[in-house]
């Protein structure tokens, strides 16, 4: 497995050799990069960097790997524990830090691990500072202090309420709505973080929450990537308790998954638009998400009085838009929520707040309110890598082919037609071409994707 350098970190599968895979190595070469990277952007000799973990089996050893590199480094390091990716990001600013590191691999399996890197505001570092970051790893630019200049760690467990009373502080969270409607909730937290961070914000909003999977052991049950086939059992949970909702979140709940009262999914490309239709409702304004998002976005953006805008894939590449578009509210279709009012970064925790405040204003079933967004229905396949096929290639012979129609080739290529689209990108978290599509209905998107999936291995096999 290729250690994978990218605009979301630097990620790898744990054990193996070195520079091939995450490796203990590996782990405190790029945090000794990280930490001199931070120096150099700061100016600083001394600084400070927040750290946090999801649950994951192997997050204990590689936060050991990292404390000890960065305390090598001179580094203050403020420990946050078991944490969230918005948690550390909320806490940056709050610190007053120079950084953040947060130890996640995200949606991937268990086998894995990241380090996912802050600059001083707790957004992502941009994709030309990641690589001014490999290139100081890879000449081996860093220095280490001194005996007299070692750094330190301090242990911060307040984060967990500082978050939740962030997210009810909110202005459009309110807190009394959503308790008068005596909600009732089961949520499935993959045995990661988000079964200690998501219940008790529940809590404190007076909804009655049913655990599944809410033990941070880090024994993901199910592949812990919120799709519809790994979230069989809370659809049944769901119905058998005569809940309102089934709440998903991924092992570091930056990522946002509903289940409606009936069992169905409500959809992760739909849980953005849910809230964009809520925020952009009280406060008009632009919406941005990534190219492999729903069109529904748009459509609710438009109704509500507001500009859409695409950007290509990645947190960073998003919060640029929003930034440079001064949107309200935006995200990703992967249930990736970022609320500018909170923090330039995606966020279950604001996700729930907003969401639960909306469908209490609603007065109506979790499921009557998806049904009451344009439908669109998406087919989301991979296509594995090798070594030898040159992804480039076949990007610039797929675009050639449908020159005829819409292509924008500003993050792989995406395809316009008439009443669907198919959008190809090489992943920046695993060795595969995304294909994602869609179409008025599944078997639409399905189709187009296998066909333009035919197109691909008709030309890796020539």
């Amino acid at each position: 497995m290729t250690l994978i350098k990218s605009i979301s970190g630097i990620r790898g599968t744990i054990g193996g050799e070195i520079s091939e895979n995450l490796t203990p190595i590996d782990v405190v070469k790029f945090a000794s990069a990280y930490a001199q990277f931070i120096k150099n952007r700061s100016g600083k000799s001394r600084i400070k960097i927040v750290i946090g973990r999801d649950a994951r089996l192997s997050g204990e050893m590689v936060s050991n790997l990292v404390f000890g590199t960065l305390i090598g480094m001179g580094v203050e390091v403020i420990d946050l524990g078991l944490s969230t990716t918005p948690t550390v990001e909320i806490a940056v600013p709050m610190e007053q830090a120079d950084g953040g590191i947060i130890i996640t691999a995200s949606h991937n399996p268990k086998q894995w691990n990241a380090l996912k890197l802050l600059n001083e505001k707790g957004e992502f570092i941009s994709g030309s500072e990641g690589e001014e970051l490999i290139q100081i790893a890879d000449n081996g630019n860093y220095t280490f202090v001194e005996v007299d200049e070692l750094g330190s760690v301090k242990q911060d467990d307040t984060y967990l309420q500082k978050h939740i009373d962030s997210v009810i502080n909110l202005k459009l969270v309110d807190k009394e709505v959503v308790k008068n409607a005596d909600f009732k909730v089961v949520v499935d937290a993959v045995n990661s973080t988000g079964g200690i961070f998501i219940p008790a914000l529940l809590k404190k909003l007076g909804v009655e929450v049913i655990e599944l999977y809410c033990e941070p052991t880090g024994h993901f049950p199910h592949n812990p990537e919120p799709l519809a086939e790994n979230l069989t059992e809370i659809s049944k949970l769901v119905v058998e308790h005569n809940a309102d909702l089934g709440i998903v979140v991924d092992p570091d709940v930056d990522r946002l998954a509903f289940v409606c009262n009936d069992g169905s999914m409500f959809g992760e490309e739909y849980t953005l638009v849910a809230v964009a239709d809520y925020v952009t409702k009280n406060t008009p304004g632009n919406t941005v998400s990534n190219l492999s998002s729903t069109r529904a976005l748009s459509d609710v953006t438009v109704k509500n009085g507001g500009n859409y805008f695409a950007s290509a894939v990645g947190e960073v590449n998003v919060v640029d838009k929003m930034k440079a578009e001064k949107a309200v509210i935006g995200g990703e279709g992967n249930g990736g929520i970022i609320y500018p009012e909170s923090h330039y970064g995606r966020d279950a925790l604001v996700g729930v707040g907003l969401f639960l405040t909306h469908l209490a204003n609603e007065k109506i079933t979790s499921k009557e309110l998806r049904d009451s967004y344009p439908n669109y229905e998406m087919s989301k396949n991979k296509i594995q890598l090798t070594p030898q096929i040159d992804v480039d290639d076949i990007l610039l012979k797929m675009k050639e082919k449908y020159k005829n129609e819409r292509v924008n080739d500003i993050d792989g290529v995406k395809i316009d037609f008439a009443n669907e689209w198919v959008h190809l990108r090489k992943s920046n978290t695993e060795p595969i071409i995304r294909v994602y599509s869609e179409s008025g209905t599944v078997e639409s998107a399905k189709a187009i994707a296998e066909k333009v999936m035919n197109d691909i291995h008709e030309i890796i096999n020539n």
